[in-house]
């Protein structure tokens, strides 16, 4: 738990990748010196133990988990901060136990599965393209890992893409490429259950207020982003410029400006 000493109602972050090791968030941009961040090792990840059977390591079963925790933390209603892959994670749970939840923010999400709005992202990438690491880093995406992966590999793997997760690569954004190792089994159960048809029809339960923050040039795509906030009943979306899948490193004070006044309307001050 980060923020041990803030006197107020913990917040549930999960981390995304898929399965890496949530050392990557850091403190999100100070956010711990006004609540307290409850950030649990995902499956296979850290220091929780690989399930017995992959599905359990899915995002769709590990809803359960997220709701043993809130009853663990004997909070009435959890809000959950999720980040890139974790918000598949935090969507699962607020389809499957809605009236849980105090709010839902949803940090660069993944939204082509929910959404029917074209991706915009081969756009962005040829606006950035002349950039030596982003087209290096790009050339080893469309490669993927190659074949007979293991963890050591798909971790340098992911440090040759890391470029395409920035607006720029500068030393602030290099360090914090190297924090948080990937588990390469973990990832693979965490998509091993397929959502329920009809997920994108659930979030119409899903009453609670929701934010989603993305970032303008984040390759993954933003218009399957920004029409992710119409499908929830209080949702909103914030777009953050100079920024791609990282804004609480990449624009920290935009990131806070957005984020802390939605935290205090759904949790008070």
């Amino acid at each position: 738990m980060l923020g041990e000493g803030v006197r107020a109602d913990p917040v549930i972050v999960l981390a995304g990748g898929a399965a890496q090791h949530p050392s990557y968030l850091g403190d999100l941009a100070g956010l711990s010196s006004r609540r307290r961040l409850v950030v649990p090792h995902l499956r296979g990840v850290g220091n929780s133990p690989a399930p017995s059977r992959s599905e359990a390591g899915s995002f769709w079963r590990q809803a359960a988990d997220v709701e043993s925790l809130r009853l663990h933390l004997g909070l009435e209603r959890a809000l959950i901060i999720g980040h890139s892959a974790g918000t598949r994670l935090a969507v699962a749970y607020a389809t499957q136990f809605p009236r849980r939840l105090a709010g839902l923010l949803l940090i660069t999400p993944p939204a082509g599965y929910l959404v029917d709005e074209p991706s915009d992202a081969a756009v962005l990438i040829d606006e950035r393209r002349g950039e030596p690491a982003f087209d290096a880093a790009i050339a080893a995406m469309e490669a993927g890992p190659g074949q007979d992966v293991d963890d050591d590999t798909f971790n340098a793997w992911r440090q040759t893409v890391a470029p395409t997760g920035y607006a720029r690569w500068g030393p602030v954004e290099q360090a914090h490429a190297r924090a948080g190792q990937w588990n390469l089994a973990a990832a693979r159960a965490f998509f091993s259950v397929e959502p329920p048809d009809d997920l994108a029809l659930r979030i119409g339960d899903v009453t609670v207020p929701t934010l989603i923050v993305a970032g303008a040039q984040d390759v993954t795509g933003l218009a399957p982003v920004r029409a992710l906030a119409d499908l929830f009943p209080k949702g909103s979306a914030v777009v953050i410029d100079r920024c791609g899948h990282h804004p609480w490193v990449e624009q920290p004070a935009a990131f806070r400006r957005a984020v802390d006044p939605f935290l205090d309307a759904c949790l008070g001050a």
